[in-house]
């Protein structure tokens, strides 16, 4: 009996026991805590949803499903959140979708260089042809206000220096006689009426007086005027000086010639100044100001540069070239410049405060927008529309669509845009505030929509003719999957003459080309067939009609060679 007792009381206390190891497993796993099981389902990894798969090397081409590229590279996946892996499974930070991406060996193959947007004094120099013309302020006639006859020449060629009050010629006029001779008598009259009524006496000096300032009319000198009034002697003839030092340029006078009142008969020239009339073009009229600094060169002395300064900008265009004349004056010692010399002018505009700029270089001007190539990584593109303000020697202000540092391309603009469908790319910035519109073939791509067309394409064949001028090749190429082509002999255009160098007619090779604009093919790549050396011509197929169109290439219909 006892030993029953025994027996029951081990059973019970195993059951406990296992009850008890039991309950103390069950309990982290319905513990508020959340305990192990908790921590590992927060551990795994969330699934990410798949948008589509990019070409390997950055052209438009996408696809929704896994496929390789005709070099036998795997397409990348991209995820939502802009995430994106490769072949291997590794992840990376995907570009946006503006973003072009190309190669390294294809970035040194095509040239690419890039400089700095940065801050810079947008100076340039405005140059503008002109002619020499005398200083108009500095142009004297002589024209007799009587009626008269020349009697002598003492200046008698056109081009002779005069100093200021050198005798040009005397001249005899018989109104200018008569006008002494009254002058002479009302004198005498005054001396012999002294003792006369006051009355009298102020009508003879009003009479010489008026005798007196008809000869002073008259332009006779000072000094001609003052020895008649000491002597009283009529003098036959006058003599002309000169009023001011210069060259005689221009000469009617004769020995023995009638001249009329108002006849000019001679001009003198002050060139001791000179004006530049410089016919400045109609853009750039706005950037030059009175007083600025200018340069001036003539032909007669190359090697010497004459300072002048802008003294009047014309209120007129001239209709038939365009151009507004702007004078610019400058001294002329030694009158080394000669009227209607050719003159070359240069004046220096610009800010006078530094702006953000870029090389000219590298703005594409498609027409109805201007982009830029920013390079925003190691072989990422992304095209950028700027707005340009004014333009410099080599360089361009930018208003808005680039920043102070950053790099943009300046060389093989055009090969990028061959090499990666810019215009697809761009495609995408659309719409007024710069945000465009989704990529072609995420969503789309995603839900089954057709990717887009690839841009390059690829072929095998041999070199038929090679005109290094013009860059233009023939090749005669096996067929071309990507665009339907059968094997044929037609003409490609080099994306660049370096491509050119060591191939020779009949050269095995294989090359890429792209569609240009539409028939126009342009080859980028282009190396000898490995494995392969000098192969025979063959026979020249009839060439493709230009016409024909490039269809775009199905999703998944690449294959690797």
């Amino acid at each position: 009996m006892k030993a029953i007792h025994v027996a029951i009381a081990v059973v019970v206390l195993g059951a406990v026991g296992a009850g008890s190891y039991w309950l103390g497993a069950r309990a982290p796993a319905a513990g508020p805590e959340g305990g192990s099981g908790a921590s590992a389902a927060v551990d795994a990894p969330k699934a990410r949803k798949l948008l589509y798969y990019r070409n390997p090397m950055g052209l438009a081409d996408i696809s929704p499903t896994p496929k390789k590229d005709p070099m036998g590279m795997d397409y990348i996946a991209v995820y939502e959140g802009g995430d994106e892996s490769g072949s291997s499974g590794e992840a990376g930070t995907a570009a946006s979708p503006n973003q072009l991406r190309i190669s390294t060996e294809k970035i040194q193959k095509l040239g690419v260089r890039t400089e700095s947007a940065g801050m810079r004094l947008l100076g340039r120099t405005v140059r503008a042809a002109g002619r020499v013309e005398p200083d108009e302020r500095r142009v004297y006639v002589i024209a007799p206000k009587f009626e008269g006859y020349v009697e002598r020449l003492h200046v008698n060629v056109t081009g002779q220096p005069v100093a200021k009050g050198q005798p040009l010629f005397e001249a005899y006029s018989p109104e200018l006689v008569s006008a002494q001779r009254e002058y002479a008598i009302a004198m005498q009259g005054t001396e012999a009426m002294k003792d006369a009524g006051a009355e009298a006496l102020s009508g003879m000096r009003q009479l010489a007086e008026s005798s007196l300032v008809r000869l002073r009319n008259w332009d006779l000198s000072p000094a001609q005027i003052a020895a008649l009034m000491k002597s009283g002697q009529v003098q036959r003839s006058i003599s002309f000086p000169s009023p001011v030092s210069g060259v005689v340029t221009e000469k009617k006078a004769l020995q023995g010639m009638r001249f009329m009142p108002g006849e000019t008969l001679y001009q003198v020239t002050d060139l001791s100044s000179v004006w530049v009339i410089a016919d400045l073009a109609e853009q750039d009229i706005g950037s030059v100001k009175t007083g600025a600094t200018a340069k001036v060169t003539v032909t007669a002395y190359p090697n010497e540069v004459f300072n002048g300064r802008i003294t009047y900008v014309y209120p007129t265009l001239k209709a038939d070239t365009r151009s507004v004349p702007v004078r610019v004056e400058l001294a002329n010692p030694g009158q080394r410049l000669k009227p209607a010399m050719f003159a070359q002018v240069e004046l220096a505009v610009g800010s006078k405060t530094p702006v953000l700029t870029v090389p000219d270089s590298a703005v594409i001007d498609t027409g109805t927008r201007r982009l830029v190539l920013v390079q925003v990584g190691e072989g990422r593109f992304e095209p950028r529309e700027v707005e340009l303000g004014g333009r410099g020697e080599n360089f361009v202000e930018v208003l808005k669509g680039v920043s102070d540092g950053e790099q943009v391309v300046v060389a093989a603009n055009f090969l990028i845009d061959a090499e990666s469908n810019l215009k697809a790319a761009v495609g995408g910035l659309g719409g007024p505030t710069g945000q465009g519109d989704a990529p072609k073939g995420t969503a789309a791509a995603a839900s089954g929509a057709a990717p887009a067309a690839q841009v390059g394409h690829r072929a095998t064949g041999s070199v038929d003719s090679i005109d290094p001028k013009t860059g233009v090749l023939s090749l005669n190429h096996g067929p071309v999957a990507t665009l339907k082509w059968p094997a044929m002999t037609m003409e490609f255009k080099a994306a660049n003459t370096a491509l050119l160098k060591g191939l020779l007619p009949g050269q095995a090779v294989s090359f890429e080309f792209v569609e240009r604009q539409p028939g126009e093919y342009v080859v980028t790549a282009i190396t000898a067939a490995p494995g392969m050396g000098l192969a025979p011509p063959a026979p020249k197929a009839v060439p493709a009609p230009k016409a024909v169109p490039a269809p775009a290439a199905a999703a998944g219909s690449h294959s690797g060679h």
